[in-house]
């Protein structure tokens, strides 16, 4: 298990991997990630963006899955944590949380808060959130992009 900045070579490994597990759980849907333009060239998308990062985790130099952080409001110092999706031969190892902890220290370095948007239905994901110290709210932030999502979380970072 090796956990890296994302290339530009991943791009279309790490699009498939998002999408699959979108469709697998039926929302490959308007208001998901499913339908984000920068899904094409996330790598282009990550790199252009000050204090963001998209990290994939590889298995035998096979991609399968990925993180990111990128800004969400910045005036406030809020990020937002984002597409973490694993293949479902990578899930229950332990990678979610490697990814998340990867996620977490960088944000940390960079913002005050950590905003996410998931759904209720996808518990395992909800729980580890919440394992990582989000707290559900009530309605999205202001400037939300995922009309379909139905869970918001927000988690103070610790600034060093």
């Amino acid at each position: 298990m090796y956990i890296r900045e994302i290339k530009n070579e991943d791009n279309a490994k790490i699009k498939k991997v998002i999408q699959d597990s979108l469709e697998s759980l039926g929302l490959a849907i308007p208001g998901t990630a499913y339908f984000d333009p920068q899904l094409n060239d996330l790598h282009h998308y990550y790199n252009n963006l000050n204090h963001a990062k998209y990290w994939v985790v590889e298995m035998e130099n096979e991609v399968v899955g990925g993180i990111g952080i990128a800004p969400f409001n910045e005036h406030e110092q809020v990020c937002e944590l984002q597409k973490l999706y694993l293949t479902p031969e990578a899930q229950g190892l332990g990678l979610s949380r490697k990814l998340m902890e990867t996620a977490l220290s960088f944000a940390s370095e960079h913002y005050t808060k950590c905003y996410l948007e998931t759904q209720h239905e996808l518990t395992a994901a909800c729980k580890l959130y919440e394992k990582y110290g989000f707290t559900l709210l009530q309605e999205p932030l202001p400037g939300s992009e995922h009309s379909a999502m139905n869970a918001w979380y927000i988690k103070a970072l610790n600034q060093e």
